[in-house]
């Protein structure tokens, strides 16, 4: 296969990409001569190719269950999760009925250019029956996408009765990630622990560690710092992710200097989630309101690696959602003040190489010896990009289109405008 006069992501120029056996043999300037012969040659007329989107945060295992048994009124975290527990005893689900639910959602973000997904899963459920769905839906979408699996401690490693002896059989059963939520804990003491559970166990087992930190307006919730602290300690930030870490945007600078100090020793990641937490956080508040998102903007020119991601698709905790990742980048742009003219055209690093560092993958950048896996938008510049949210043409796996899409034809009758489109 090759893709033909492409508009690399960030790189001026047009450029031809040969693809022999599932990966990129060859990038080369379109102005040059080339002799190679392929069966499937595609002019993609110099729209833009980039590294396939990379959803670092998804609840698979809630997708599609907004409204059952009941809808949550207050729209905070906590009703979310009170809600899901009562779902968890009203609705007897089976595991096929978890599985189609959570493929619909991985076919929304499929035709969104979405190729690798992290999802968490509910494992303060005695049964793991989303777990095991979710670790069977893993290799039976292999050829199509990757799936990490965090081992998501919804009530609590120690709110939870046994909490910490389920998060380890999660870990046995082939979870890659361990989670934890410290600020649902009944204590701060507990959720330290948690903490330092959730990383004693992944660097016992040789796994990564996701940690929904923070989500929370309060300003005295810190439970960050001890996630730096002990991955600093153990030499493992590159493979911890602090997920929402929302209370930040209430800290006072002076603390949050001293934080970032340590932010940057520990190497960790941070993923937010623009959408679900705009909706989720500042519920308490009167007026002023808050935005109740991290400091993406703070961390990005601090050099510490950040990325977007949309949490969820119609459950307890977010009501909309279509997988889409374009809208989250555009609404989070809006949310942390960077509609500077850089930020908007180097904006898709937040749902490309920013998530693909956080998830640890390999050979994912667009480069002679890589796999062969990219998207092709509808657009052919960053800027438009971000502005007009395009189709995805082509999703490529391993030099096999995954997903092909035709754009809409508009075709305007007001007389006024119908010269100039006719000419363009």
């Amino acid at each position: 296969m090759i893709i033909k006069n492409s508009k690399l992501y960030g790189k001026k120029g047009l450029w031809d990409i040969v693809i022999k056996e599932e990966k990129i043999f060859s990038i080369t300037s379109s102005s040059s001569v080339s002799n190679e012969i392929a069966e499937n040659v595609i002019d993609v007329q110099g729209k833009v190719v980039l590294p396939p989107f990379v959803e670092p945060h998804i609840h698979l295992d809630y997708v599609l269950t907004a409204g059952t048994p009941r809808w949550n009124q207050s729209g905070t975290l906590f009703e979310g999760i009170q809600c899901w527990s009562e779902r968890k005893v009203a609705v007897q689900e089976t595991k096929e009925e978890i599985k189609n639910r959570a493929l619909q959602a991985l076919q929304m973000q499929m035709k969104h250019g979405v190729q690798h997904v992290r999802t968490h899963v509910d494992i303060t459920d005695p049964s793991f029956m989303g777990l095991e769905a979710m670790l069977e839906i893993k290799e039976e979408i292999k050829p199509w996408m990757d799936l990490q699996i965090v081992a998501f401690p919804q009530e609590g490693i120690y709110a939870y009765p046994k909490g910490d002896e389920l998060l380890e059989e999660a870990l046995k059963m082939g979870a890659d990630v361990v989670g934890a939520i410290p600020h649902y804990e009944f204590t701060r003491e507990d959720s330290v622990s948690s903490v330092k559970k959730a990383i004693e166990l992944a660097y016992r087992y040789g796994k990564m560690v996701d940690i929904h930190c923070d989500e929370i307006d309060d300003e005295q919730s810190r439970f960050l710092e001890v996630v730096a602290a002990e991955s600093y300690k153990l030499g493992m930030g590159e493979l911890v992710t602090a997920s929402h870490t929302t209370a930040m945007g209430s800290y006072n600078n002076a603390y949050t200097y001293k934080l970032f100090k340590l932010l940057k020793q520990a190497n960790i990641h941070f993923v937010s989630l623009p959408k679900a937490n705009l909706h989720l956080q500042g519920r308490f508040d009167t007026f002023p309101k808050r935005r109740g998102i991290t400091r993406v903007k703070e961390l990005l020119d601090a050099g510490i690696n950040v990325c977007f991601g949309l949490d969820s698709i119609m459950d307890p905790w977010y009501p909309l959602g279509d997988g889409n990742l374009q809208r989250v980048v555009e609404v989070g742009l809006h949310a942390c003040h960077m509609t500077g003219y850089e930020d908007i055209i180097s904006a898709y690093d937040l749902i490309t190489i920013n998530g693909a560092k956080t998830l640890n993958l390999q050979q994912y950048e667009i480069k002679e010896g890589s796999k062969a896996n990219f998207i092709v938008l509808d657009t052919d510049n960053e800027y438009d990009a971000v502005r007009c949210q395009p189709s995805v043409l082509y999703s490529v796996r391993e030099g096999k289109i995954m997903v092909e899409t035709k754009p809409a034809e508009t075709q305007m009758h007001a007389s006024i405008f119908s010269k100039e489109f006719s000419e363009n």
